[in-house]
């Protein structure tokens, strides 16, 4: 039995009869938009809603040079995107073109692209109705009186958006993904979240610190930039800049200590990302390990929450708001005047201030904003780089620990209830500073290396509602969640979110009564992976049988633990390698003795008769494999 207890405010506000939809997303960024479209293509009408006037979140805000290690690990939606960029600049420029060569395989896009792209891939979908500039306000809820101890489970019913007229839109859904980067829909649903690191000693994790605190990574802008005069604006002082914020740079310039304005290595002061983008332009981001950083860790804590943090919840009503959405938008407001003040204002002071020596000023101007970006907003990004805020504390909590490698494997630890992969090991800009800006240090930053990894589904589920998942602000420790806040991750968390969300509606059940092997099997069918195989890609033919068999356990074991753990292929270009070593299936390779008995007793585990499971004898891994898939 549910039990509604709306209070009088709010049914005074929601007068009007609501909008309904089969999934309710709020945030189009790029999770929201995969979401988004694979809802809509299994048959859910879906409402996208998007705070911002734009789509496309950070891919379409200067975020243009990916996080990934191997091509291998990008398949899905994300896997999609790259093949439609590549078909782009094939028919813009032509096959031979630099633009075509410099786009890397369709993974280095100009922003403009990106959006074109979304837009007419949302466009192109009847059953999706995309709103900009729409501001969630607050959510309803029901309780189900009956729910197991010693929660109740509960059910979002309504979400109310204020639109740029400042109009309440009441929504009605009956499933909701969060794709914020925030987390800001399970914020106000009252969902239970984590701002800050966890202790060390909390999960086990090497990487965390002793105790816990409330430190953030730093946030800055991606900036697109270029050195084509025919393209080049050349920057303004940002509103606010004083050059003395600015001239303890010039001891460090003159000590010899950075030896240019852009590049890849800490002796520049400014990342400009390798690869360039098509069309000579350049993605420009917080330098690693750097004197001078762009990132402002301790700067952006207020982003979350406000300046006010979390105020008091009403759980028993149903109805929460845990935030006022003006002093909300104020502190974020104030949070990315600080950081453009400081990061336009560095590049401004070094391209025009006379004691900045030559040699840097001109190289500095060697720079500008493209003219053909960002036409609206001063040819700059709009968003700001949000690396971390919020984290959901789930059914399942993803951590250090999921990046382990398993024992004497070159695989990492198995997750049967895998619903994406990941190849990109936990990486922070840091969560402190310490010392002057220029010169000082961050604290809190590291990056390591591990072995592509597996992500449960218990990551997307709130504890206790039925009817909501988010894969962005997903449940996981700092730690974990440095592994999967990266693009290609987030959009293959959404895409089974969206899955999910579609067999819940289809079975009138939760999601946690969703099998995980439908869900899995879903993705599979359409491209996406549960677990890392580098030699059997989404179009291969194996695709499906491979995915389901690895994600059972039977590609654990094949190949010995590696010298180094988290070892690499041979490096392609930038931060891109070849597959990792010890990771392929090999399909054409016979069928040794041990392997056939192991496979055997797994295939009785996962329900295949006995009789129908193929002796090894003479026969490939392939030919095994896909005697046992057809045998299902």
């Amino acid at each position: 039995m549910r039990v509604f207890l709306p209070l009088v405010f709010f049914a005074l506000i929601v007068a009007a009869r609501a909008e309904e939809y089969g999934v309710v997303i709020y945030g189009a960024t790029p999770p929201g938009i995969a979401a988004a479209l694979a809802a809509a293509e299994a048959g859910e009408t879906v409402l996208l809603a998007e705070p911002t006037g734009q789509v496309g979140g950070m891919m379409t805000n200067g975020l243009t040079h990916p996080d990934f290690r191997t091509f291998e690990s990008l398949t899905g939606f994300y896997r999609k995107l790259t093949q439609l960029t590549e078909a782009h600049y094939r028919e813009t420029y032509g096959a031979d073109s630099p633009q075509m060569k410099d786009s890397l395989r369709g993974t280095q896009v100009e922003p403009r692209v990106n959006f074109a792209i979304f837009t007419k891939l949302l466009a192109a979908q009847p059953r999706i109705t995309v709103k900009t500039r729409w501001v969630l306000d607050r959510v309803k809820s029901s309780i189900d009186a009956e729910g197991d101890a010693p929660g109740k489970i509960r059910t979002l019913e309504l979400a109310l958006f204020a639109d740029e007229t400042n109009t309440l839109r009441q929504v009605a859904g009956r499933m909701f993904i969060d794709a914020t980067y925030e987390g800001d829909l399970m914020a106000a649903a009252g969902v239970p979240y984590r701002v800050g690191r966890e202790a060390g000693e909390e999960y086990q994790e090497t990487l965390a610190p002793d105790a816990a605190d409330t430190q953030l990574q730093g946030y800055n802008f991606r900036l697109t930039m270029t050195r084509d005069p025919a393209n080049r604006v050349m920057p303004t002082a940002p509103d606010g800049y004083d050059r003395e914020d600015f001239t303890e740079l010039l001891p460090l310039v003159v000590s010899g200590k950075i030896q240019s304005v852009w590049g890849m290595k800490p002796t520049a002061l400014i990342k400009a990302h390798f690869p360039p983008l098509p069309n000579g332009k350049y993605d420009i981001n917080d330098m690693s390990h750097g004197p001078v950083r762009l990132s402002l860790p301790g700067e952006n804590d207020d982003w979350p929450d406000g300046s006010g943090g979390v105020a008091a919840r009403d759980l028993g009503t149903g109805v929460v708001a845990p935030f006022s959405r003006t002093s909300l938008r104020d502190s974020r407001a104030r949070v990315w005047g600080d950081h453009r003040r400081w990061q336009m204002g560095l590049i401004y002071f070094l391209q025009n201030d006379a004691a900045v020596p030559e040699k840097f000023r001109t190289e500095a101007r060697e720079m500008g904003w493209c003219r053909d970006e960002y036409p609206d907003s001063g040819h700059q990004p709009e968003q700001l780089y949000v690396r971390e805020a919020r984290r959901m504390v789930g059914r399942y909590v993803f951590t250090e620990k999921d990046t382990d490698p398993a024992p004497d494997d070159a695989r990492a630890v198995l997750r049967r209830d895998a619903i994406a992969m990941g190849d990109y090991g936990p990486n922070c800009h840091g969560t402190g500073h310490e010392g002057s800006r220029f010169g000082g240090r961050h604290t809190g930053e590291f990056y390591k290396a591990v072995a592509p990894y597996q992500i449960p589904y218990g990551a997307l589920l709130p504890k206790d509602f039925e009817n909501l998942l988010v894969p962005v602000a997903v449940s996981s420790s700092h730690v974990g969640f440095c592994a999967l806040r990266l693009e290609p991750i987030w959009i293959s968390l959404a895409e089974a979110a969206a899955h999910a969300a579609h067999l819940a509606n289809a079975r009138k059940t939760s999601l946690d009564r969703v099998p995980v092997p439908e869900i899995q099997a879903r993705l599979h069918a359409t491209g996406s992976a549960t677990i890392y195989v580098s030699d059997v890609l989404p179009e291969h033919p194996d695709f499906a049988a491979v995915q389901w068999w690895g994600t059972a356990g039977g590609l654990h074991g094949l190949s010995p633990a590696l010298e180094k753990p988290g070892q690499r292929g041979k490096n392609i270009v930038g931060q891109y390698f070849e597959a990792f070593p010890g990771h392929a299936a090999e399909l054409d390779r016979a069928l040794d003795v041990a392997t056939a008995q192991r496979w055997r007793e797994l295939a009785i585990g996962q329900g295949i008769a006995a009789e129908k499971i193929p002796p090894g004898e003479k026969l490939t891994r392939g030919e095994w494999l896909r005697k046992v898939w057809a045998a299902r």
